[in-house]
């Protein structure tokens, strides 16, 4: 699977399957720019400004510069070979978002949750969601706060996760770091296993 992006804002012929695939998380994870930084093309963003009132009912969680937040969806395109081409939906973090994450979930193969380490119970209604459309997905920690990473086993643990499910750290702002963590979905995707089931445990 390709790493470098074409760099091309129009698909080569050669391309004849897309991929859909949802870039989730709760508020102020990363989402839009995880998607702006893996995407080969201008991304599309829908945000507005935070205004006082929407930062009380949307914690930002000392983010200082958060200043804009996601109220429809991110929107992103990534070449994974000359066959085929990953489009990324990504979604506001916040519950009241609930019937949009539904929506888009249609056609998806796949879901990235991508979560913070330190507010891990705040993914577990995207989570739930996901499981209950039977949606696979993998998860990938933003590594970008001041918590010192748990091991890998207390924090498959916490996130209650099936055996196959992956579990990846990343750095939404570095190309190669998103990229690896997209590539660890897809692959989960296109390789069927026992523990790719998503039933409640």
């Amino acid at each position: 699977m390709g790493l470098e992006p074409s760099g091309e804002v129009y698909l080569p012929d050669s391309v004849s399957t897309a991929v859909k695939v949802l870039v989730l998380g709760p508020f102020a994870v990363g989402k839009s720019t995880f998607v702006g930084t893996l995407s080969e093309i201008p991304p599309l963003h829908t945000e507005e400004t935070m205004t006082r009132t929407g930062a009380v009912a949307d914690d930002p969680h000392g983010i200082t510069e958060k200043t804009t937040t996601t109220v429809a969806l991110d929107f992103g395109r990534r070449t994974l070979s000359d066959r085929v081409v990953l489009y990324m939906f990504g979604t506001p973090g916040q519950r009241r978002f609930l019937s949009l994450w539904e929506d888009l979930a249609h056609g998806s193969l796949g879901a990235l949750v991508l979560a913070d380490v330190a507010r891990i119970e705040e993914s577990f209604d995207v989570m739930s969601v996901l499981e209950d459309r039977g949606l696979p997905y993998a998860v990938a920690i933003n590594d970008f706060s001041s918590v010192e990473m748990p091991p890998r086993e207390e924090l498959r643990e916490a996130f209650d996760l099936l055996p196959g499910v992956p579990l990846v750290s990343c750095d939404a702002r570095d190309r190669q770091s998103t990229a690896q963590a997209m590539i660890s979905l897809v692959e989960y995707l296109l390789t069927p296993s026992p523990g790719q089931s998503q039933e409640s445990a």
